[in-house]
C-alpha cells in the first residue's frame, strides 16, 4: 500500500507543480477552433480527443519547463519553494511524467486525423523550446504566444484534417494576448533575470516601459480578435465576447503598476483565465444561433 500512496502523492505534487488547473488558459481556445471549423456540432469523440491532446501537451510543456528551469528556480528567491528545488519531486519523476503526458498527446493526435498526428511533433517541439528562449532572446514572450496560438489552429485541424487560412484566424490575437500577459508576469523577476543573464522585456526595458509594451500587445490582441470575427463573418454574440475581452484586459492593466506588483497574481492568473473563457463563450453563443 505504501508504494501506491507514494505514487499518488508524487502525482499530486506534480500536478500542483505544473499548475494543472491553469490548463484553462489554452483549452477554451482549442475548443473555439473546433466550433469555428464547421457549421455543425463536433462529435463527442473529437471533443474528447481535443481535450486529451490539450491536457497532454500543456502538462508535458509545464513539467519540461520546471525541469529546464530547476537550477534557476533554486537561485531565484521567488521560486525556491518549487517542487524540484525543494526535492519534493525528482527530475526522474518529472521526465516520466513528461513522457506519459507526451504519449497521451501523440495518441490523441493520431486518433484525430493524419495531419494532426504529423503536425503534433513540431507543435510539441515549439511548446517545449519556449523554456529555453529566455536564455538568448527577449522575444521569449512572443514565442510563448506562438506556442499558445497553436491551440485554436489545432482545434480547427482536429475537425477538418486539412489546411485552411481561416484555421489561423484567432491565432494572431492569441499570440499578442499571451505575449502581453507574459511580459506582465516577467516584471516580478527583473532583478533576478538581470543577475542571471536571462532575457526578458522587463529586464531589458525596465518595468515601466515593459508595462507600456504589454498594453500595446493587448491592444493588438483585441484588434486581432475583432478582425478575426469580421474575417469569419461572426455575429453579435462573438463581438460581445470580444468586448468582454477588452474590458478584462483594461482591468488587468489597472491592477498592475510599475512600482506596485501586489495584485499581479490576480491580473495574471484570475483575469487571464477569464479572457479565454469569455472569448470561447462568444464563439459558442454565435454558433448556438447559427447551427
Amino acid at each position: 500500500m505504501q508504494p501506491t500512496t507514494g505514487v499518488w502523492r508524487r502525482l499530486r505534487v506534480i500536478l500542483e507543480m505544473i499548475k494543472f488547473e491553469h490548463t484553462l488558459f489554452a483549452l477554451p481556445l482549442a475548443f473555439a477552433g473546433v466550433l469555428l471549423a464547421e457549421e455543425r456540432w463536433p462529435s463527442v469523440k473529437t471533443a474528447v480527443l481535443v481535450l486529451l491532446a490539450m491536457v497532454g501537451a500543456r502538462s508535458a510543456a509545464m513539467a519540461f519547463n520546471r525541469i529546464a528551469d530547476a537550477t534557476l528556480d533554486a537561485r531565484n528567491p521567488r521560486t525556491t519553494d518549487r517542487a524540484i528545488p525543494t526535492g519534493l519531486i525528482s527530475v526522474g519523476w518529472g521526465l516520466a511524467f513528461i513522457a506519459t503526458a507526451s504519449l497521451l498527446y501523440f495518441t490523441a493526435a493520431y486518433l484525430l486525423n493524419p495531419l494532426c498526428y504529423v503536425l503534433s511533433f513540431p507543435a510539441l517541439a515549439i511548446v517545449l523550446l519556449y523554456s529555453y528562449t529566455k536564455r538568448f532572446t527577449a522575444l521569449c514572450h512572443l514565442f510563448l504566444g506562438l506556442a499558445l496560438a497553436l491551440a485554436p489552429f489545432g482545434g480547427w485541424l482536429a475537425v477538418t484534417g486539412r489546411f485552411e487560412w481561416k484555421a489561423a484566424a484567432l491565432s494572431p490575437g492569441v499570440l499578442f494576448w499571451v505575449a502581453g500577459f507574459d511580459v506582465l508576469y516577467a516584471c516580478m523577476d527583473v532583478e533576478f533575470d538581470r543577475e542571471a543573464g536571462l532575457f526578458s522585456v522587463p529586464a531589458s526595458l525596465g518595468r515601466k516601459r515593459a508595462l507600456q509594451l504589454s498594453r500595446v500587445f493587448h491592444m493588438l490582441a483585441w484588434c486581432c480578435f475583432a478582425g478575426a470575427g469580421w474575417l469569419l463573418g461572426l455575429g453579435v454574440f462573438y463581438f460581445a465576447g470580444v468586448a468582454g475581452v477588452g474590458a478584462l484586459l483594461i482591468y488587468e492593466h489597472l491592477l498592475v503598476k510599475p512600482h506596485d506588483l501586489s495584485r499581479l497574481d490576480t491580473a495574471f492568473f484570475t483575469v487571464n483565465s477569464w479572457v479565454s473563457v469569455v472569448l470561447f463563450l462568444g464563439v459558442l453563443g454565435d454558433k448556438l444561433f447559427s447551427f
